[in-house]
């Protein structure tokens, strides 16, 4: 039952933060509440040590000052800098720096092609949906929860939690 936990609780809402900015450009505070509330309980249930979760923790709080001064200086979303945090708490400092570089690399990819997309004409069927226009739309950022959700579901196999649930 905890192996399945596992495999659901973190990627099912990273899904669901990466397609909610992709759709609407917000990352609600409930998905990071259940992030950080869904990783300690699973790591209690898996009997990660106490010193182990509380490391984790300190990971998203530490994410969370740098993300926080980088929305302060509106080079980022507040969405993002939440998911971010979430994120390093679950992937811990043994992976953080992968996480940060993986961000940086998806999210790059990502505002390229979304900059090569905002240069194309749109036809009338996407003019008459409204998360498309968004998208398209020079004004609007970029959802970087999207990079940020995919960095993190790519290095969540290799995580303590992950690897705790295998019995490994």
């Amino acid at each position: 039952m905890l192996d399945a936990l596992t495999i659901v609780i973190f990627p099912a809402l990273m899904a669901y933060a990466a397609f909610s900015d992709l759709f609407t450009m917000t990352i609600s505070n409930w998905i990071s509440i259940l992030l950080v509330a869904g990783f300690v309980a699973l790591a209690v249930l898996l009997g990660l040590p106490a010193s182990v979760i509380a490391l984790h923790l300190a990971c998203g709080l530490a994410v969370l000052v740098l993300t926080f001064a980088l929305f302060a200086f509106g080079w980022i979303g507040g969405g993002d800098a939440k998911l971010a945090a979430t994120t390093a708490v679950w992937i811990g400092f043994d992976h953080l720096a992968e996480y940060g570089l993986g961000s940086a690399l998806l999210g790059g990819l990502l505002t390229l092609a979304i900059l090569q997309f905002r240069r194309l004409p749109m036809p009338n069927w996407a003019q008459a949906r409204v998360w498309i226009m968004r998208l398209h739309d020079k004004e609007n950022g970029v959802p970087y929860g999207v990079a940020l959700a995919v960095a993190g579901l790519i290095l969540y196999p290799e995580t303590k939690i992950f690897l705790a649930s295998l019995g490994v």
